[in-house]
């Protein structure tokens, strides 16, 4: 192990070991794209604790039922994918909790259906993003109706299609209300803006979808004529 650095490093066999897998393997992941390239000092080659989450989370993976494939598409759409500071912005007031996971347990969320396409449409919307070797999901209370959703039997590009859709119809409403505040910011606090159309929103949704149920309940099911 080299001393003196910032982070602990190994050579290949020592993240072997640590990983608890042969080294020809390590070397087989290395060559298959699957780790990144070692740093090189001289002719010995370093690796260091991202490597050794990165072969942890691998073993997961194909524990779990993913192929080597699979998991090497899953690596190159995280790596293409934004990093944190790019989706959350830095310093922007968020009410939202960031939740950080690693590749299995974004997979044990959604039940096995974190493929390359979802995942892929999940960084574009931005409801993922990427830390080294970590995932980061912008809004814990996202991640948990997302998943509840797929446990329910709504299938996670369903969710994901969804959630872009209802983006579009937020964006307008976050509009609509930032308007009123500044139209009226002699008399409102801009301030208070967030609980204020959180709380309307959530009002008429309710309201709406009593008015969807009640429609379903008075129309009923079609009645074969009468004889």
């Amino acid at each position: 192990m080299a001393e003196g650095r910032e982070h602990r490093e190994y050579r290949m066999e020592e993240l072997a070991e640590q990983a608890g897998i042969p080294v020809r393997t390590v070397r087989f992941y290395r060559e298959r794209g699957l780790i990144p390239p070692p740093r090189r000092e001289g002719r010995i080659a370093w690796y260091d604790d991202h490597h050794l989450a990165r072969l942890r989370t691998i073993t997961g993976l194909l524990e779990r039922g993913h192929t080597l494939t699979g998991i090497a598409d899953l690596a190159r759409t995280i790596e293409s994918g934004r990093d944190v500071a790019e989706v959350l912005g830095l310093g922007e007031p968020t009410e939202e909790t960031p939740v950080r996971l690693t590749p299995e347990q974004l997979a044990d969320y959604f039940e096995g259906e974190t493929g390359t396409e979802n995942l892929a449409a999940a960084l574009d919307l931005g409801y993922l993003a990427t830390d080294g070797d970590e995932i980061v999901h912008i809004s814990r209370r996202l991640l948990e109706v997302s998943s509840q959703l797929v446990r329910e039997g709504v299938p996670l590009a369903t969710v994901l299609e969804t959630g872009r859709r209802v983006r579009e119809h937020a964006d307008a409403l976050a509009e609509l209300f930032a308007g009123v505040m500044e139209e009226h910011s002699e008399e409102t606090e801009p301030s208070r803006l967030r609980p204020l159309a959180r709380a309307v929103v959530a009002a008429e949704l309710s309201m709406a979808l009593d008015r969807r149920l009640r429609r379903e309940n008075t129309d009923g099911p079609p009645q074969n004529p009468a004889p």
